[in-house]
């Protein structure tokens, strides 16, 4: 598990002459991010019909998105989400903020870990919420309210969704969470301990069943924290998926289970 999330950091290199794998929806830009002081890429899939249609669609944000579209971009495989989402006919804009290769565990951890360090993932959130979100409501036909905003990522990733859509809880509605990483700091449980006002929100969980020895445990009892707190039981998918493992394999996989859960009636 942990060397995994340490290997992300090495240094990512695109294979600049590769044929990309990424779908005709996809695209990029470079946006500055004033909030890291430095520039993120950040992929666009757009629907199929978006061009044919006067349409707003829902927005999933979502993270390490060298891994999401394209093999040739990826570290470790792909999640296929373009292909998935095309297969479905999903009316949804997938906003994808690129890692921060040797700062990805500053970016996508919200607390310190004593070895690990890390603990920026606000300023990351603020990038999204104050940087990235104004400008795709303004470039692209969306719905901007919480409602209809999802974020969604795994391992850290999965850490920062789920801490994101209860610390920034009027702009993200919904959280995509697989195999989070909670482990990195119990200041995540004591959070939602605390916390005297929990907000309407659904969470998606997902952790394969033969990741990390803290991975299942550490996910049943945030699951439980939540459900004491009085989020409905309806509002929480929480799986534990036989025969998977800490990798890109196993999220692509479950995505579109995912996505169809979280986002009815947009496919």
């Amino acid at each position: 598990m942990r060397p995994y999330i340490l290997g992300f950091i090495l240094l990512f290199i695109v294979q600049i002459n590769a044929q990309t794998t990424a779908s005709i929806q996809v695209s990029n830009f470079v946006i500055e991010a004033p909030q890291l002081k430095t520039n993120k890429r950040i992929w666009i899939y757009l629907p199929k019909n978006y061009n044919t249609s006067t349409k707003r669609y829902p927005v999933i944000y979502m993270h390490d998105a060298q891994n999401l579209f394209d093999i040739n971009t990826s570290y470790a495989g792909e999640w296929h989400v373009d292909e998935s989402l095309d297969h479905l006919n999903a009316e949804t804009i997938i906003v994808a903020i690129e890692h921060g290769n040797k700062k990805r565990i500053d970016e996508l951890t919200p607390f310190e870990h004593p070895d690990y360090k890390g603990g920026k993932g606000n300023d990351y959130l603020d990038f999204i919420v104050e940087t990235v979100k104004p400008h795709i409501d303004l470039t692209f036909r969306t719905l901007p309210d919480r409602e209809h905003t999802t974020i969604f990522g795994s391992s850290l990733g999965g850490l920062i969704s789920f801490y994101a859509i209860f610390q920034y809880q009027d702009t993200f509605g919904q959280a995509g969470v697989f195999s989070p990483s909670f482990w990195y700091s119990d200041q995540i449980f004591s959070m939602i301990e605390n916390m005297e006002n929990v907000p309407n929100v659904k969470i998606y969980f997902a952790t394969g069943a033969e990741e990390g020895e803290n991975m299942i445990p550490d996910q049943e009892k945030m699951v439980k924290l939540l459900l004491e707190k009085h989020i409905p039981q309806k509002n929480i998918k929480h799986y534990i998926v036989k025969n998977q493992k800490h990798n890109e394999h196993f999220w692509g996989k479950e995505f579109p289970k995912a996505y169809k859960w979280l986002l009815k009636g947009y496919y």
